[in-house]
């Protein structure tokens, strides 16, 4: 399988994520979610491959996390339909190889699952 960064390049978190890859000799390919949004579906299997919760995966101090409330939801499908809908919430980068996910904050906790 093909290694895939969720990607914000105005991200320095994401691009030195990005970077690290490279420098292990990947050419990943690049999703700038921002623009193509992950699914529902997509969204819950990568929780699972993280083993996190749908708030862990969750940008809390955006303002579109103040502005729905989200704070207030204790449902994780609701959490999950929000990441959906409004990818800015959805914390980054997020990598994924072979059947192993990462977020890269630090960078370097992506290179447990290379």
């Amino acid at each position: 399988m093909k290694t895939v960064i969720w990607h914000n390049p105005r991200c320095s978190k994401s691009r030195q994520t990005l970077a690290l890859l490279k420098d292990k000799g990947l050419d990943p390919d690049i999703r700038l979610y921002l623009d193509n949004a992950p699914s529902v579906d997509e969204l819950r299997a990568v929780l699972t491959k993280l083993g996190l919760t749908p708030r862990a995966l969750m940008r809390t101090k955006e303002a579109d996390y103040r502005e729905q409330a989200l704070g207030d939801v204790s449902d994780d499908a609701a959490l999950i339909a929000a990441m959906a809908a409004t990818p800015k919430l959805i914390e980054r980068p997020v990598v994924l190889h072979e059947d192993r996910a990462a977020l890269g904050r630090p960078p370097e906790a992506v290179l447990d699952i290379l």
